[in-house]
């Protein structure tokens, strides 16, 4: 089987060359780059995870996640990798498009089981076709029917609200703006209010009943589905 293949960015050298030793003893395949600049030049849809340091010389972490994401359009999981560990930071972190945060120092087993998991979690995009649900608990998302299960009953969503759900679904924790619904669900649509995106998560939760309170506001940020 083909070893998965991750990018590893960090200005510290020796850094790097531990993450990449003990991930290629895991069965991973590495690359390193010990800055956001050289990463840029070599990233591809080839990469299936992307450990990023955030204070690095000359272009952060977080510049770099904005541009893999706003300007290559790629959607390789991000873990970031930093000596902060602040709320604000986190949440900054994950309105970038983070899948995961490991605040410094950390051990080796604690990166290679968090690549593990985000791996795991974001896998849903390499199953067959007939084969892709996401599941969250008792929450149950078909992808090809377009059908959701709650507690062994069906919940009758509307087009736009399955894709809402399903988008959080399939990276829990990580927070999506309103203008990331408008992009990714209103593809179609004309002008369309930032508001519409509240209304449309008021009718989820609702139609969710108590699970809905796994969809969370982050106030200046957007909303996250919290495991």
């Amino acid at each position: 089987m083909e070893r998965k293949k991750i990018l590893v960015v960090d200005d510290e050298e020796d850094l790097c060359e531990i993450l990449q030793f003990n991930l290629e003893s895991e069965g991973f395949a590495v690359d390193i780059a010990n800055s956001a600049e050289q990463a840029l030049k070599i990233i591809s849809e080839a990469h299936k995870l992307i450990l990023l340091d955030v204070m690095m010389e000359g272009m952060s972490g977080f510049k770099m996640a904005e541009k893999v994401r706003k300007e290559m359009h790629l959607n390789i999981p991000i873990i970031f990798l930093t000596a902060k560990d602040t709320e604000n930071d986190m949440l900054t972190g994950f309105s970038l498009g983070a899948d995961d945060y490991i605040p410094k120092p950390f051990s080796i087993k604690e990166v290679s089981a968090r690549v593990k998991a985000v791996l795991k979690r974001t896998g849903n995009q390499d199953l067959p076709e007939t084969k892709q649900t996401i599941e969250a608990g008792e929450l149950i998302i078909d992808l090809v029917s377009k059908n959701v299960i709650l507690k062994d009953q069906p919940i009758l969503l509307t087009k736009k609200e399955f894709e809402i759900l399903s988008t959080m679904v399939k990276s829990p924790n990580r927070i999506f703006s309103r203008e990331d619904f408008l992009t990714r669900v209103w593809t179609d649509d004309g002008y369309v209010l930032e508001r519409t995106v509240d209304v449309h998560i008021t009718r989820l939760r609702k139609k969710l009943g108590d699970f809905g309170k796994h969809i969370v506001n982050r106030s200046g940020y957007g909303y996250c589905f919290e495991i």
